[in-house]
C-alpha cells in the first residue's frame, strides 16, 4: 500500500532554499541531522525534499510539484500579504478542469502549483 510521496527537487543553495520555504511559505525542517547537500521540509501533511545541484540553470529547470489544499483562498491571500511573488501566469483562477489554482516559482525556478477542487 502506498501512503505518501515526498518529491525531490533540485536546489543550488541550501540556505536560500531553506530561507524561502521556511520564512516565505511557512515550512519547517524535518529531522535532527543536518545534511549539507540535502534538505527536508514539511508543512501540514506534505513534505518536500531538496538535493544540491550547484550547476542547475534555473532557466532550464523543469522541477514541478502540484500541492492540493482545502484552503486555497486563505493560502493565496496570506502569500500576497507576505509579498511572496506569484508566478506572472499563475494568479488564482478557476481552471477548465474544475480546480482553483495558483502557482509560484522558488529561488531555483521549481514550479509550485497549489490547487483545490471546485465543484
Amino acid at each position: 500500500m502506498l501512503v505518501s510521496i515526498h518529491p525531490k527537487l533540485p536546489m543550488r543553495n541550501r540556505n536560500k532554499t531553506e530561507d524561502y520555504y521556511v520564512n516565505s511559505l511557512g515550512f519547517e525542517k524535518v529531522g535532527t541531522v543536518d545534511y549539507p547537500e540535502y534538505l527536508m521540509l514539511q508543512k501540514d501533511d506534505i513534505e518536500i525534499h531538496f538535493f544540491l545541484f550547484k550547476a542547475l540553470n534555473p532557466k532550464e529547470n523543469y522541477g514541478q510539484v502540484y500541492i492540493r489544499t482545502n484552503t486555497i483562498d486563505s493560502l493565496y491571500q496570506s502569500l500576497l500579504n507576505d509579498n511572496v511573488a506569484i508566478h506572472p501566469n499563475g494568479k488564482l483562477e478557476l481552471k477548465p478542469w474544475g480546480q482553483r489554482e495558483f502557482a509560484l516559482l522558488d529561488p531555483d525556478s521549481n514550479l509550485l502549483t497549489f490547487g483545490e477542487s471546485f465543484q
